[in-house]
């Protein structure tokens, strides 16, 4: 059966095509194309038909959607895997195409849509999803299932798509704990530029958006494709380029020995992964915001102001002293108080209680009940850290259940900060760890929970033969994730996996915030906002404001500076309070203060960035107003930092500009606009001529403030 199916929407074109031999075929996945009829798209798919290449096959070749060696793709297949050495190049047949539930046959023109095909060749039938979301992102996902009654071990499932050999530069992003999403760019050839996430979880390293364009592609120009694997265990992002200048984009989730066998009936499914085409960075970066704010789970941006009490007081929870922490939040206008680690079990240090999920009587011998009370009484929301894909061999579970821990069949993995993996693809462990926050979640009027996940998954088996057990573990959280939430609609989850570890678009279908990382040195934090926003919208951004002296990198910044960078985000503070001045709490409030008139637009607005040397230049702008932030990375700067130009403004709108300057830079030494209440101007003059940049000092900012008038 022959199928041709044009979508376009959003300024994205995709163009499918199936017949009677081998999986569907992606004709064009790009730039809009106008409206496209059937001639049209006859002509387009033969004039993107591949040449014949010398000494190769007498065909032309054809790349689908998971390419095939047999038709003259000379990379990784699109599904690796074999019946015991048989069956590993399947000839594939498309028998049904659906196109939003409905069978189609021919041509088939539209918008947005979910395309459906299903295939069969060796025993197997294959399902492949292509879906065109209303942001342009076109996600797709394959499922294979073995219908003999020999097993078929699937070792790898990797959805691509094409992209054209002009897309020779790649960009993604590596990084450790306390240092995530570092940008690293290079020069595409022949090949493959291959990223593997051996973690167990996304990683503090990975690839999180793999981004292949023009040569130079920056914030606004250049053409950008790109691909993020939306799955939370082992995974693989990857460009690859053949001998011919064929080249494909994919990725999908890298599978441990026999975590792909199937037995007779049984299915294994791929990630979602998503594909992102865009003219530059920023509108990449825009359709990844427009779709997860298309969420039914995403919030509101009128986003509580936190207070999460850790770094003030670790393991030592002392009501006395948490109460005098709320009293003292609320009087400056917080919203949300987070108890973080050690109220339950044995939790008095790191190396005991973790998977003991009931409050201690040690240190809470009246339960929860008068932390909460008050915390309530004071206007506030009320949050509290678990861990529940976590154990300390020192608790009452691993004792009661060592066979619930993941294990080889002759060894434990190395501790990771003392603790060890719960295998909740055991019944018997997912239903103790249900049961147990269940129970938490009700007795306690709780509003939001900090879900962490503190180690890597290292020889993670299940006992008592030590089978590879990550793929189960993964869809094991999630499930258990799903159902905390069926149960506690209320409750407001937030991602943290040692910092940043565990950010993805599967995650982020579940919860309404993430912890960026656990380095709040605001230094570091301009780089890793700057760059979360790659995929993930300010507004589901956990972003703090911690004491003078960072506890990570034991660097010292100016209050205004790590307020002004915490404001791009989901506000927060991670402070002793009781150890702040009254000239600090005073400059604190302000802050408070300033982010709930302005959170609205930070948190709803677009996202826009340019290259300003040694600084950050971004900016959130929504119709009627625009905020933007200019940085100073921690080397002085050499000169003059020039003329500021605003990106993003309506070029016919009148802009009055106002800055928000409390950085100690005597007034005297500004440049002489910055003493102006405002200064007028079109968001044409703005993008066009711009501003002189304000002096800044090292590890400094400025805001600006941009009202649209009329």
């Amino acid at each position: 059966m022959d199928t041709k199916i044009a979508l376009e929407t959003a300024g994205v074109a995709l163009l499918l095509r199936s017949g009677d031999d081998g999986l569907p075929e992606v004709v064009h996945w790009g730039a809009p194309l106008g409206p496209v009829d059937e001639a049209g798209f006859d002509a387009l798919t033969a004039g993107a038909a591949w040449m014949f290449a010398g000494n190769s096959l007498d065909e032309p070749l054809r790349l689908g959607v998971l390419p095939e060696a047999r038709f003259g793709w000379t990379g990784t297949p699109g599904l690796v895997g074999s019946r015991d050495g048989r069956d590993w190049s399947p000839a594939w047949r498309v028998e049904a195409v659906r196109v939003d539930g409905a069978a189609v046959e021919g041509f088939v023109a539209g918008g947005p849509a979910l395309v459906e095909y299903e295939a069969r060749a060796a025993d197997l039938l294959l399902g492949i999803t292509v879906e065109l979301l209303a942001s342009g992102l076109v996600r797709m996902r394959a499922q294979l299932t073995n219908i003999a009654a020999e097993a078929y071990t699937v070792e790898e499932l990797t959805p691509r798509m094409p992209v054209p050999s002009r897309a020779s530069e790649a960009l993604d992003f590596a990084g450790r704990w306390g240092a995530e999403r570092m940008p690293q760019r290079r020069a595409l050839g022949v090949g493959a530029h291959r990223r593997e996430g051996r973690h167990g979880r996304t990683g503090a390293d990975s690839a999180f958006v793999l981004s292949v364009g023009t040569p130079g592609f920056g914030y606004s120009d250049g053409e950008v494709w790109a691909v993020h694997t939306a799955w939370s265990g082992n995974h693989i992002h990857t460009v690859e380029r053949d001998f011919i200048g064929a080249q494909t984009l994919g990725g999908g989730e890298l599978l441990l020995p026999g975590e792909g066998r199937l037995g007779r009936g049984e299915s294994y499914s791929s990630p979602w992964v998503y594909f992102n085409h865009a003219a530059g960075l920023d509108a990449q970066a825009a359709r990844f915001h427009r779709h997860l704010r298309s969420l039914d789970v995403h919030p509101a941006p009128e986003r509580p102001v936190t207070l999460n009490v850790w770094e003030a007081v670790y393991f030592d929870h002392d009501l006395d002293r948490l109460l005098d922490l709320a009293e003292r939040a609320a009087a400056l206008g917080v919203e949300r108080f987070v108890l973080d680690d050690g109220w339950f079990g044995d939790r008095r240090n790191d190396r005991a209680g973790l998977g003991d999920w009931v409050v201690s009587e040690e240190v809470w011998p009246d339960g929860l009940h008068p932390l909460v009370d008050r915390v309530k009484e004071l206007g506030m929301e009320f949050g509290l850290w678990t861990e529940p894909e976590m154990v300390n061999l020192d608790s009452d579970v691993a004792r009661a259940h060592p066979d619930w821990v993941m294990q080889l069949d002759d060894r434990l993995p190395i501790p990771a900060r003392h603790q060890q993996v719960l295998n909740l693809a055991v019944p018997g462990a997912f239903d103790h760890v249900l049961g147990q926050l269940d129970a938490i979640f009700a007795g306690y009027a709780i509003d939001a929970v900090k879900w962490d996940h503190n180690r890597d998954l290292v020889d993670a088996g299940t006992a008592p033969a030590g089978r590879a057990a990550v793929a189960a573990q993964t869809r094991a959280y999630y499930r258990l994730f799903d159902e905390l939430r069926a149960r506690h609609p209320h409750i407001e989850f937030e991602s943290c996996s040692s910092g940043g570890a565990r950010i993805d678009l599967e995650v982020l279908e579940r919860a309404q915030r993430v912890w960026v990382s656990d380095n709040i040195d605001p230094d570091e934090r301009q780089r890793m906002l700057w760059w979360t926003s790659q995929m993930v919208p300010p507004a589901l951004q956990g972003s703090h404001i911690a004491s003078g002296r960072s506890r990570v990198t034991g660097r010292v910044h100016d209050l205004a500076y790590r307020a002004a960078t915490a404001v791009f985000g989901h506000l927060g503070i991670e402070w002793d309070l009781a150890e702040a001045t009254d000239d600090e709490l005073r400059e604190l409030r302000w802050w408070i203060d300033w982010y709930k008139r302005n959170r609205v637009t930070l948190l709803r607005g677009t996202l826009v960035r340019a290259d300003v040397e040694g600084h950050w230049f971004k900016g959130i702008v929504t119709p009627e107003r625009a905020i933007y932030s200019l940085a100073a990375k921690e080397v002085t700067p050499t000169g003059s930092t020039g003329l500021l130009r605003f990106p993003g403004l309506d070029p016919e709108a009148r802009y009055a500009v106002r800055t928000v300057n409390r950085q100690p830079v005597p007034e005297a030494l500004q440049v002489p606009w910055l003493r102006l209440p405002e200064v007028v101007l079109t968001g044409a003059q703005l993008a066009g001529a711009g501003l002189r940049a304000p002096i800044l000092q090292p590890s400094s900012a400025v805001l600006f403030e941009l009202e649209r008038l009329g």
